[in-house]
C-alpha cells in the first residue's frame, strides 16, 4: 500500500486509475474557476461527463442513494479537472480542500441529502488524503441546470 502522504496528488490520481473529464464549458455567463491569491473558487459542476449529463432527474424518484453518490462523484471529477487547469496542469500545487457545497435535485421528503454529497467528499479524501478534509454544505433543491441530479462547487487552497 502506498503512503498517501508521500505520494503527490498527480501520482495518486494515476495510481487510482482516475480519468478526468474535459473541463465543462459554462452554460451561462461565468467561468469554471477564479483564482484569488492562494485560493481557487470552482464554479458548480453538475454530473456531466464530456458534455453529456449522466444523471438527469430527481434523487428519490429516478435515482437511489448509490446512483446519486455516483452522480456526486462525477461532479467531483469535473471539479478536479477544473482545479487541475487552475493549477497550471498539476494538482501538486493543492494544499487543501477548504469547502464543498452540494446541491441535490430531490423529492421534497428525500432524507439522505448529506450522504449523496459524500460521493464528492469521498473522492477528495481518496485523492488528497488529509488535505481533502473540508467543510461542507448539502442542500436539497427543486431543480438544477440541465435537469441534473446533483451539483457541487468547491474552494481549494494552493501552496
Amino acid at each position: 500500500m502506498t503512503d498517501l502522504a508521500a505520494e503527490s496528488a498527480d501520482q495518486r490520481l494515476a495510481s487510482l486509475g482516475i480519468e478526468l473529464p474535459q473541463v465543462p464549458q459554462p452554460v451561462a455567463n461565468f467561468i469554471p474557476f477564479r483564482r484569488h491569491g492562494d485560493l481557487v473558487y470552482l464554479a458548480g459542476q453538475v454530473c456531466e461527463w464530456n458534455g453529456d449529463v449522466r444523471f438527469i432527474g430527481k434523487v428519490g424518484e429516478a435515482f437511489d442513494l448509490l446512483q446519486a453518490q455516483a452522480a456526486a462523484r462525477v461532479c467531483g471529477l469535473n471539479l478536479i479537472a477544473a482545479l487541475k487547469l487552475a493549477c497550471g496542469g498539476s494538482l501538486d500545487h493543492v494544499s487543501c480542500c477548504l469547502r464543498l457545497g452540494g446541491f441535490v435535485n430531490c423529492t421534497p421528503s428525500y432524507p439522505n441529502i448529506p450522504q449523496v454529497i459524500n460521493g464528492a467528499s469521498d473522492l477528495m479524501h481518496e485523492l488528497f488524503g488529509a488535505r481533502g478534509h473540508h467543510a461542507r454544505t448539502a442542500v436539497g433543491v427543486a431543480n438544477l441546470p440541465r435537469g441534473a441530479a446533483v451539483e457541487v462547487d468547491a474552494i481549494f487552497a494552493l501552496g
